[in-house]
């Protein structure tokens, strides 16, 4: 009996099909060139709109007395007097400008800090609590937000009238530590950035409700520096409020005491001194931004890769 072997048959080759990766193209490289230019134009066209009158600011109040009015408005004078013009501003009408600075602190950072804790604890009870009528409070605060803040003056002043604090400091700084727009992008900011998990391990650990709160805040630190700078601007910046509950020079902030200034009767106040108030009045706001930007983009950034 044969046996007939039969050859293996020839295995056929193993061909690696290598993929090439297609290199990833950003959103901006698929655009329209004339498009990309159309927009770069736009932009700096409102560049250009919000930065001349800073410019012109600047340059106004390295200026003399007799040059504000003269010659180019958009650069330089033949003197640079910058340095007199601040000490200038500083010894007028007994330094009360000083005051102004610093009650404009006292208005901007504590109404800052407490209205942003006090948003923050809302937003943090609107997203994560479940009680009765919680939609209807937030459509509240949504109506608040679309409220413009001067027609509440005259309410206001006739409420604080009636209880005798009218021309005192409480009569600014207690409207000013409200914010419907921080309690807005609070409980926003929490429902997305505060897991559930996070709390209900901390209540299995016996942690209580604010000692959970406290964990969250830092969470919640990006949405809490944006409601601090929102509404430190909009209170240095205020003006109405201000004018309508303070008589006393002495408690106004520096908005309304540069306008009196220019109503002031019998008192050589310049217009270069004014201007000169203004553009120092501006250094805070541009500080504050400067500080906490690094923090801000640092937090927006963290809470994006989480």
């Amino acid at each position: 009996m044969t046996t007939t072997l039969q050859t293996p048959a020839p295995t056929e080759p193993v061909v690696t099909a290598t993929r090439r990766r297609r290199p990833r193209t950003s959103p901006l490289t698929t655009v329209n060139p004339a498009t990309r230019l159309l927009v770069l134009l736009v932009m700096s066209l409102f560049a250009v709109y919000f930065l001349v009158p800073v410019w012109w600011l600047v340059v106004s109040a390295t200026k003399g007395q007799g040059e504000l009015f003269s010659g180019n408005g958009f650069w330089f004078g033949g003197h640079f007097a910058l340095v007199d013009n601040v000490q200038t501003l500083f010894r007028a009408q007994g330094g009360i400008y000083s005051r102004w600075l610093l009650n404009s602190l006292m208005y901007a950072v504590g109404g800052g800090i407490v209205s942003t804790l006090l948003a923050s604890m809302c937003g943090y009870a609107l997203a994560k609590f479940s009680f009765p009528g919680r939609e209807a409070v937030f459509g509240t605060v949504l109506a608040a937000v679309l409220l413009p803040a001067p027609v509440l003056a005259i309410p206001l002043y006739l409420v604080f009238s009636y209880t005798g604090t009218v021309n005192t400091f409480w009569a600014v700084f207690i409207p000013s530590i409200v914010s419907p727009f921080g309690v807005y992008l609070s409980r926003i900011y929490a429902a997305s950035s505060v897991p559930d998990q996070l709390i209900e391990a901390g209540r299995l650990d016996g942690a209580g409700e604010f000692r959970i709160f406290t964990i969250g805040v830092r969470l919640m630190a990006p949405a809490m520096v944006t409601i601090f700078l929102f509404q430190f601007v909009a209170i240095w910046t205020n003006f109405l409020l201000p004018s309508l509950m303070l008589a006393d020079t002495s408690l106004q902030p520096v908005t309304v005491g540069l306008v009196s200034w220019r109503e002031l009767q019998g008192y050589p106040i310049s217009y270069t001194t004014v201007v000169t108030g203004a553009l120092v009045s501006v250094i805070p706001v541009v500080a504050m931004f400067l500080s906490l930007q690094s923090f801000w983009s640092k937090g927006l950034a963290t809470g994006a890769v989480k």
